[in-house]
């Protein structure tokens, strides 16, 4: 990535206003076309969004970006089609116990229709607020009971996470990002109520499946395998033996290999530890004690509470959270085309050998193995977070290339050939991989792998990311799950 390309927040501002337009005629057409008995739209083919009966993890989305067009342009019909929807279709996604993605769609419908309030742009009656209020706090604990436990670095059960809908044995990168779920239902003071009343802490489970993950799904260079020989790489999944809680190995789902970095899941890694720092940069050290003190006296009743975890100390989870997103973020601007963008895994057969393509521009119909868009609307807010973090710490030399490597990459993504600007295409952003290993995503005619085509989760992070980098340029206040 040539970061020395980046353009300052002024040269994005014509970009991100056509985005903003192209993203309300499409997501009001999108309303109009589809019919939601047929599940939630996923991805388009030729142009026009269809589902896949894997989960309903991207209604969210569809109504989210609604919501975020509202609030970058004003146009009182999107905020009304995201919360008419939001409060028809939501409900059934709250107690769905079968996924590990609740902080994608409840916060992106509830979660921005809490916050929207709560910023004075718009006035729901008091009741309505105490609604949303209500799914988050329900999505939360829904999530937090969908629990692996596994053996700290002591040989105690104290370590955990929360497993994907492949089962308790799995846990996957993307799930970094429903942590956000977990923690706006603490701040609004749930608790999961478990067998015999106990009262497990959200918070802690927070903290406990990003320790987790940041410990097998990242690695460091430190030799954990053969392949652990440069820090930043990302296994999209760990293996456990849930009988007796230990690590078994890395697999992936949608990457390549196990070996080998699935660029979409470092990019949900980069961005949830970043909001994460965020978050816990709210949370006094006493009151973080205490939560855990409490937690870990219900969870060991007969042990020292204090014996097994590093989770009474604050100053330890945020190092490792920080080291992790700071690992991917340095590999992802050491692995992407010199305007921001990324092949869709590191490993994949038919890449070019490096370093040919990283001083170049991408080209997203000219390459033998697919660019995954989504993979950089996603690690571009990751980037614009992880800067922000490091600003408020007054490392403002890391900031800026952080904050840097999110402008580049939006310039590229808001622009031919990424930007989709042909009112018949439903998508928003081109050139988006949903799943390369089961052959799920379009290959039009004449080309040799999936291209010019989008996805809802892409759409999605690329409006969050505008949204983010507009407040910025017009000094309004930041963004965060848990805001204001």
């Amino acid at each position: 990535m040539r970061l020395e390309n980046a353009p300052d927040l002024k040269e994005l501002m014509p970009r991100l206003q056509r985005v903003f337009e192209l993203a309300c005629q499409k997501v009001m057409d999108l309303d109009r076309s589809w019919d939601p008995a047929r599940g939630a739209p996923v991805f388009t083919v030729q142009g026009k969004y269809t589902t896949r009966g894997c989960t309903e993890w991207t209604e969210g989305f569809q109504y989210g970006c609604a919501l975020l067009c509202y609030d970058a342009t004003g146009e009182r019909a999107l905020l009304q089609l995201g919360r008419q929807r939001t409060l028809e279709r939501m409900a059934q996604h709250l107690t769905h116990i079968g996924v590990h993605d609740h902080g994608f769609n409840t916060i992106s419908t509830f979660g921005q229709l809490r916050r929207l309030a709560l910023e004075r742009r718009f006035e729901p009656p008091a009741a309505e607020l105490k609604l949303y209020e209500l799914a988050i706090r329900v999505s939360g604990a829904v999530q937090a009971a969908r629990w692996t436990t596994i053996l700290d670095e002591d040989g105690q059960r104290t370590a955990g996470f929360i497993h994907s809908f492949c089962g308790p044995h799995s846990l996957f990168s993307d799930t970094i990002r429903s942590l956000r779920v977990l923690g706006l239902a603490w701040r609004l003071g749930q608790l999961l109520m478990a067998e015999n009343d106990r009262r497990v802490s959200l918070l802690a489970r927070l903290a406990q499946h990003g320790l987790t993950t940041a410990r097998y799904n990242v690695y460091y260079g430190e030799g954990r395998d053969q392949y652990d020989r440069e820090p930043g790489r990302v296994a999209h999944e760990s293996l456990f033996n849930v009988t007796d809680g230990r690590y078994r190995c890395p697999s992936t789902q949608q990457g390549y290999s196990p070996f080998s970095t699935w660029t979409r899941g470092l990019a949900w890694i980069l961005c949830g530890y970043a909001e994460q720092l965020e978050f816990l940069a709210t949370i006094e050290p006493d009151c973080w004690r205490e939560e855990m003190q409490r937690h870990l006296a219900a969870e060991l009743p007969a042990a020292d509470s204090e014996s097994g975890s590093k989770l009474l100390d604050k100053q330890y989870l945020t190092a490792s959270f920080l080291r992790a997103a700071e690992a991917t973020a340095e590999w992802y601007i050491r692995h992407s085309f010199a305007d921001g963008m990324v092949f869709w895994d590191s490993g994949a057969p038919s890449l070019p050998p490096e370093p040919d393509w990283l001083e170049q521009r991408s080209d997203p119909y000219a390459v033998d193995e697919p660019i995954d868009s989504s993979a950089a609307a996603i690690a571009a807010q990751g980037f614009i977070r992880l800067g922000n973090y490091l600003r408020n710490r007054s490392e403002k030399e890391r900031a800026e290339r952080y904050s840097a490597a999110a402008r580049l990459i939006a310039k590229t993504l808001f622009d031919h050939p990424y930007l989709s600007t042909e009112p018949a295409h439903q998508g928003l952003v081109l050139h988006s991989v949903y799943h390369r290993p089961n052959g799920w995503d379009y290959v039009p005619p004449g080309a040799k792998v999936p291209c010019g085509e989008s996805s809802l989760w892409g759409d999605y992070h690329a409006l969050e990311l505008a949204l983010l980098l507009k407040r910025a340029d017009q000094q309004e206040p930041y963004v965060t799950f848990f805001s204001p």
